[in-house]
C-alpha cells in the first residue's frame, strides 16, 4: 500500500450581485502525472519548506496549536499549520491569488501596475524554484492571512491508486481587487463557475471531473445563498 502525501486544497468562492457565490475551477494540463487534464480546485502537497522557522515567522492569526485541534490532533504544531500556508502558496503558485496582510494587518491590494508585474515576475520565481514563499513574503514584507482559509473536510485517496494524497480542505473568499490567473504553468484554463452549473456539466466530455471534486461541489451547491455560505464559514466575522 503506497502511504499518502499531506496535502491541501483550497475552494475559492467570490459573491456576485444577485446574492449567490461562484467557485473557482483550474484545468491541470493533459501532461500532468496525476489527474491531468481534469478540472479541480487549487492545491498541492504540504512542503517541509510550509513549516520552516522562516516561514512560520510570517504566519499570523493561527497558532500551531489552534491549526493541531483544527485538524484532530494528527500532525504536530508546526506540521498543522504547514497545512494552511500549503493552502497559502499553492493557490499563489497556481492563480497568483495571495491569502496576506500587509504588517500593519491590512488586507494586500496589488492595484498598481507595477506591483502586480513585480509580483508575477516573483511568482514565476517560486514555481521554477528559483525563490521560496518565505522568500518572497519577506521581500514584499507581506504575512500569510491563514484564518482566511477555512478547513472543512478531510479526504484520503484510496488505496488502489498509485498516488495517494491525505488532503485537507478549505474555503476561502477571494481577496478584494485580486484576480485569478486564467492559466500558468500548472494550470490550463480557470473558471468561476457555480455548483450546480458545475454539476450539470459533469458529464460532458470538455469538462472531465472526479470526485472529491464533485462531491465537495454537491456539498457547496446546498447553500442556497451567499449569505448562507458565508455563515456557514464565518467569512463575515
Amino acid at each position: 500500500m503506497v502511504q499518502p502525501r499531506n496535502a491541501s486544497t483550497v475552494v475559492l468562492l467570490r459573491p456576485d450581485e444577485q446574492g449567490s457565490f461562484d467557485i473557482l475551477l483550474t484545468r491541470r494540463p493533459e501532461t500532468m502525472r496525476f489527474l491531468g487534464g481534469f478540472y479541480v480546485f487549487p492545491g498541492g502537497t504540504v512542503h517541509r519548506d510550509d513549516y520552516s522557522a522562516a516561514m512560520l515567522r510570517r504566519c499570523r492569526r493561527l497558532t500551531g496549536a489552534e491549526a493541531r485541534q483544527i485538524l484532530g490532533s494528527r500532525h504536530e504544531p508546526d506540521e498543522a499549520i504547514g497545512h494552511w500556508v500549503a493552502v497559502a502558496r499553492e493557490l499563489f503558485e497556481e492563480v497568483g491569488i495571495l491569502l496576506c496582510v500587509t504588517e500593519s494587518g491590512a488586507a494586500f491590494q496589488p492595484i498598481d501596475e507595477g506591483t502586480q508585474q513585480r509580483v508575477e515576475r516573483k511568482r514565476q520565481a517560486i514555481v521554477k524554484k528559483e525563490l521560496d514563499f518565505s522568500g518572497f513574503l519577506e521581500s514584499e514584507n507581506l504575512y500569510c492571512d491563514l484564518s482566511q482559509a477555512v478547513y472543512f473536510n478531510h479526504w484520503v485517496t484510496p488505496d488502489m491508486y498509485s498516488m495517494r494524497f491525505d488532503t485537507r480542505f478549505y474555503a476561502a473568499v477571494l481577496p478584494p481587487r485580486q484576480i485569478p490567473l486564467a492559466r500558468s504553468e500548472e494550470v490550463t484554463d480557470s473558471l468561476w463557475i457555480k455548483p450546480g452549473e458545475a454539476l450539470a456539466r459533469m458529464n460532458r466530455r470538455d469538462f472531465p471531473i472526479l470526485p472529491p471534486t464533485t462531491t465537495v461541489l454537491h456539498e457547496f451547491s446546498r447553500f442556497p445563498s451567499w449569505e448562507h455560505v458565508s455563515r456557514e464559514f464565518k467569512f463575515n466575522r
